[in-house]
């Protein structure tokens, strides 16, 4: 695994899932997605963690 994982912004997250960029941060304030702080304070998503999530729990493409 690489030490530099590739990061996705609320809104490319959003895209994934088809929802609002504002839902994609109120699942990292509920703890529903781990998400990563910038130096400046803005969110990013480890995009390992959100393919998992888009997998599901069944481990199958939604």
């Amino acid at each position: 695994m690489s030490d530099n994982p590739k990061l996705l912004t609320p809104g490319e997250v959003a895209r994934l899932f088809r929802v609002d960029p504002k839902t994609v941060t109120r699942w990292a304030q509920a703890g529903r997605i781990d998400s990563i702080r910038t130096p400046g304070g803005h969110r990013r998503f480890r995009e390992t963690d959100v393919q998992e999530l888009l997998r599901g729990p069944s481990g199958e493409a939604l």
